[in-house]
């Protein structure tokens, strides 16, 4: 997930200088009134990412990882809870769920690299707390199967989209469809703050939780000085600074733009490759973020040639198989109980045979269709 960071220009710079024009330097997103004005940086920020995802309330922290911890709190999830994601993840999710006290309990992967929602039945015990599914490299899992059976389940669903900002379902923003939505803004997604997360969702009292607990639990009662002001409950500091959400008051703008040049670099590619190599299936009634172009290849030979090809011509590979050991739970033995180790041995199987390619918008288009023919050969 690069295409956000490789736009920052005078636009960010604006946006940064703003805080020190107008609002006297205050780089802290509470409090400070008679210097700063009327100049709220992350409070802007939270009503632009609301406005272009449809999500009611938006609370913006200082981490993807950060979000999806605060979700679980507010679940109510402790020690001796069960909390189930997938083996093809990012190892910030079974952080978060350790750090509630609570146990991962890994389901595999089908054949598109998604969560596959066979695996749930065989998982949920009354320990289960909550399902973090994660939308993988831009594209969208099963969203309504699993959606569908959390309702029936009884249990709380968080998506995980902080690799597939700007994709969709059914014309809607994937990380708004379930109780709570979880994006990252760090310096390789899709936008960037530098680091950064939000929380998105439309039920009130969540988002009040969300809002208390990021900042040490206060309650953030109009009209009362933070000095004065009550303890809702212990919480923690996650807050987003007013730098970092000045530079995503400019990356939101971006983000058509984004997703409409990554867009045709991923098609310039899936047009000549589609009829040669089995292709990463996008979900029906989805559209990715076109951020990463994914394919199998069978021959372990073959692979390791067209791996060593992109990493020879500048573009890599992303996560598949370059940083694998951090997105694969396979190799997570010091965080996942052994038995849960064994339930991403079948998944292993399958990412092994694929490869992803990042969309870099610095790289051309004609850069993307000599680099597809180019495969066609290793192939």
């Amino acid at each position: 997930m690069v295409p956000g960071n490789e736009i920052i220009n005078s636009k960010e710079l604006n946006e940064i200088k703003k805080i020190f024009t107008k609002s006297d330097g205050v780089l802290f997103a509470h409090g400070f009134d008679k210097r700063r004005g009327k100049i709220f940086r992350v409070r802007e920020f939270e009503k632009k990412i609301s406005k272009s995802f449809g999500s009611k309330y938006v609370q913006c922290v200082s981490s993807g990882t950060a979000a999806i911890k605060i979700a679980l709190k507010s679940l109510g999830v402790k020690p001796g809870d069960e909390v189930i994601t997938q083996s093809f993840n990012f190892i910030a999710t079974i952080e978060a769920i350790i750090d509630c006290g609570a146990k991962p309990i890994i389901t595999g992967i089908n054949n598109d690299l998604n969560m596959p929602v066979e695996d749930l039945s065989k998982l949920i015990t009354k320990k289960t707390k909550a399902i973090i599914l994660v939308h993988m490299l831009g594209y969208s899992a099963e969203i309504d199967k699993i959606q569908k059976f959390c309702k029936q389940k009884k249990i709380p669903l968080i998506e995980d989209n902080c690799e597939a900002v700007g994709a969709t379902f059914k014309g809607k923003q994937l990380g708004t469809l379930s109780d709570i939505g979880i994006f990252s803004f760090d310096f390789g997604k899709t936008i960037t703050t530098g680091e950064g997360g939000c929380l998105l969702t439309n039920n009130k009292k969540k988002f009040l939780y969300f809002k208390r607990y990021h900042d040490h639990g206060h309650k953030l009662l109009k009209g009362i000085p933070r000095g004065i002001d009550n303890a809702d409950m212990p919480g923690f500091n996650y807050r987003m600074t007013e730098l970092q959400a000045a530079v995503g008051i400019s990356q939101i703008q971006k983000l058509n733009f984004i997703l409409s040049e990554s867009k045709k670099r991923f098609l310039a590619m899936e047009n000549i490759l589609k009829d040669k190599v089995y292709l990463r299936k996008i979900y029906k009634r989805s559209k990715p973020n076109y951020d990463t172009l994914i394919f199998k290849v069978d021959n372990y030979k073959k692979r390791k040639k067209i791996v060593k090809y992109l990493n020879n011509v500048g573009i890599g590979t992303k996560n598949l198989p370059d940083a694998i050991k951090w997105h694969f739970a396979f190799f997570w033995k010091h965080a996942i109980a052994n038995d849960q180790i064994k339930n991403t041995l079948a998944s292993k199987k399958i990412l092994e045979k694929f490869i992803a390619v990042p969309i870099l918008l610095k790289k051309s288009i004609k850069h993307y269709e000599k680099i597809s023919l180019d495969l066609l050969k290793l192939i």
